[in-house]
């Protein structure tokens, strides 16, 4: 009977499912889109037999090991496996294609469903996700969406993927909205691979011979880098900016930010970042704001003060074709108006 040739990520839509048999803390760092986690060891477990393989013996840590996986494998069994049908075709892998999905592998096999392992394991996806970004990066048809702050750009985006035109939301994959008082409450960033494992999975299903719509973004977005390559292609690309009215900005901020008035500690903190650019006093009056939930003056002296001037000296330093860009004026950003803007956008 010949050997079966190895399995490569290309290789996944074949398989009913994608099994992550790595530790729950690898898993959640990052993992291939659309795996389930099924641990053969746990965290505790893994730290256990890693410090018994420096400190005892690797043949006391396998044999420990070995009754933990099976223990592990036998749960999986009877919980996450119980359902699976007879011709259930699951795909595993762990971190280098090795020994902990090579276990989970026969013990499937031996059940009779036609399991197989991913060729170097999540260090081959890993290489897989750059060498795509590198390959991808360079062929996308970019239109760099700007504004100043508040002139609701990702809620463009959004509405321009509601009309069926290709985005990338970049700040909805870093999960930050890009500012200074861009943290979401409540949710944390992801790491910066998990960051980079999406943004390829998301550039493999773009076509690009379409143009795709993306937020002006500086290098980082809160903690996350953004490749360079990316970076490069969007200082490169032809720019649409909104020109929203102060009065429409101050209301859509009001909306959109609201919940900074819930935690003026924290507002308050951030706020005391800027003492350096804005000095003291102003800092002063902000972070009394802050601690009253007065957001309205708030925000009018941090657009005036803050965003819009450093908007200004930006954008021509950032965007090789700002002088050329196409502008977009408007003085409603409800709903309504945003849709309206993101078919402006489409059609310019």
């Amino acid at each position: 009977m010949s050997p079966r040739p190895p399995v490569r990520i290309t290789d996944k839509h074949q398989f009913d499912t994608l099994v992550d048999a790595r530790s729950p803390a690898e898993f959640a760092l990052d993992h291939i889109p659309g795996a389930i986690n099924c641990p053969v060891l746990d965290d505790e477990e893994r730290a256990t037999i890693g410090t018994l393989y420096k400190q005892v013996s690797p043949f006391e840590a396998r044999r420990l090991g070995a009754a933990m996986v099976s223990a592990n494998l036998a749960r999986h069994m009877r919980e996450t496996f119980a359902d699976k049908p007879a011709n259930w075709k699951p795909l595993v892998y762990c971190w280098r294609g090795g020994l902990r999905s090579g276990s989970m592998v026969t013990w499937l096999r031996l059940v009779g469903w036609d399991a197989q392992q991913l060729a170097g394991g999540y260090k081959y996806f890993r290489q897989h996700v750059m060498a795509q970004l590198e390959t991808l990066v360079p062929q996308l048809q970019l239109r760099v969406l700007c504004g100043a702050t508040g002139s609701a750009k990702t809620r463009v985006l959004h509405a321009l993927a509601a009309q069926g035109e290709q985005v990338l939301d970049l700040e909805g994959h870093a999960r930050h909205k890009g500012s200074l008082l861009g943290h979401l409450p409540g949710i944390e960033q992801p790491s910066q691979k998990a960051f980079e494992t999406q943004l390829a999975d998301q550039l493999e299903r773009l076509d690009p011979k379409r143009p795709v719509y993306i937020e002006g973004e500086s290098p980082r977005i809160g903690r996350i880098a953004l490749p360079l390559a990316l970076v490069e292609r969007m200082r490169d690309a032809p720019c649409i900016e909104i020109e929203a009215s102060p009065e429409a900005r101050l209301a859509y901020l009001l909306r959109d930010y609201a919940y900074l008035g819930d935690d003026a500690p924290a507002l308050s903190q951030q706020l005391g970042r800027l003492k350096e650019l804005q000095g003291n006093a102003t800092i002063a009056r902000w972070q009394s704001w802050a601690g009253e939930s007065a957001l309205e003056p708030l925000f009018a002296e941090l657009m005036a003060l803050h965003y819009d001037p450093q908007y200004e000296r930006s954008q021509a330093r950032h965007f090789r074709r700002w002088a050329e860009r196409t502008r977009i004026g408007c003085d409603d950003l409800s709903d309504a108006g945003i849709a309206r803007l993101a078919q402006q956008v489409a059609s310019a």
